[in-house]
């Protein structure tokens, strides 16, 4: 599957919950789609203009030391730290899930993925669920927001 015409989309938390407990190495990325990134499988620093080894990508895996703490809950920090990127770079920047093999570390300790099977996009009320779960939560978190506004 390397083209977005056939490429799923999951449609609630619980399914993208239920692929992320079921198979490792699982990332999502926030671009255009499989069908740009695959043409060149890399990233741009965007403050250096560097060509990057791989796609950035921000991993679902669970770590250990989130113990037995709900994984909705991780899934859903991991698409909330990224979720204004739609609106502070391009509106047409979404989130789909991609399996691949870490090859190195971008500037902001990202990981730079290669070897990228598309696996589905993330719907975008399933956004909306993950932001509703954080916010919903007794810390004080954050998207990744540089500019602040959130």
């Amino acid at each position: 599957m390397s083209t977005t015409a056939n490429m799923r989309t999951l449609t609630s938390l619980e399914e993208l919950t239920g692929l992320v407990t079921s198979r490792h190495g699982l990332y999502v990325r926030w671009s255009s789609g499989p069908e740009q990134d695959l043409r060149r499988v890399s990233s741009t620093d965007e403050l250096t203009g560097v060509k990057l080894p791989g796609l950035s990508a921000s991993p679902l895996d669970i770590e250990d030391w989130w113990g037995e703490r709900p994984v909705h809950v991780w899934v859903a920090r991991r698409l909330y730290d990224y979720c204004h990127l739609p609106r502070v770079k391009d509106p047409r920047t979404r989130p789909w899930v991609l399996h691949g093999a870490e090859r190195a570390r971008g500037p902001d300790n990202e990981p730079l993925v290669t070897e990228v099977e598309p696996i589905g996009w993330i719907a975008d009320h399933v956004i909306d669920e993950a932001c509703n779960i954080v916010t919903g939560q007794p810390g004080d978190w954050g998207p990744l927001d540089r500019n602040g506004a959130a």
